[in-house]
């Protein structure tokens, strides 16, 4: 049964157009590593495209040599040890710290890290509120991004370029932050893996 966060969530973002059931090996061996709200949400929904595909849960599994490598060399790498639980439509990873229970994020597309240092070495006492708050507090507009007339680009590019599967973003050529245009136009359907790993190559 979903919790009123869940609920709220759903409200916000809308059911899932794509869904992946999560083996229990996997779901078991995160238990004690993620907050168990959250394997309860992977038991009861699967890994899902939410938003259009704007935001996806997603097993960590299939995420964990592209966040060890955004984080390696940084000042957040060592702080703890992350995985990604969701991600964005245009490949901004959302990573929980097993240790601490805090999340950073890492926008791959603008070559940054968005976190305070202090706060994620300092233990989240409630690990599920926490998770569960992050879900009820969805608005698109926080995981979307705006082209340079101020207008969000997500929609835009469900209409020009297609819908998203679950390993595919919507990636800028140029790099954002080599000097590209946050422009539609600047858009392509990419796959995840090899448009990510170039980002950091590339940082």
């Amino acid at each position: 049964m979903r919790d009123e966060d869940f609920k709220t969530f759903i409200t916000n973002a809308g059911e899932a157009i794509a869904q992946r059931e999560p083996s229990p090996i996997t779901v078991s061996k995160y238990r004690g590593v993620l907050p168990d709200a959250l394997l309860k949400y992977w038991e009861e929904e699967g890994w899902c495209g939410y938003a259009d595909g704007l935001f996806w849960t997603v097993n960590p599994d299939d995420y964990k040599h592209v966040i060890d490598q955004w984080l390696a060399g940084t000042e957040f790498d060592g702080i703890d040890n992350y995985h990604v639980i969701a991600r964005s439509g245009f490949g901004s990873l959302y990573a929980w710290g097993e240790r601490y229970n805090r999340m950073l994020t890492v926008s791959c597309a603008t070559g940054s890290i968005v976190a305070l240092k202090s706060k994620l070495q300092t233990p989240e006492k409630q690990p599920d509120l926490a998770l569960q708050t992050f879900f009820a507090m969805f608005d698109r507009e926080r995981f979307d991004l705006e082209d340079e007339e101020g207008h969000f680009l997500f929609e835009q590019a469900l209409d020009n370029l297609g819908p998203l599967t679950e390993r595919e973003i919507y990636g800028f050529a140029p790099a954002l932050f080599l000097g590209g245009k946050c422009r539609l136009n600047n858009l392509s359907i990419c796959d995840m893996d090899v448009h990510l790993t170039l980002l950091r190559q590339m940082r």
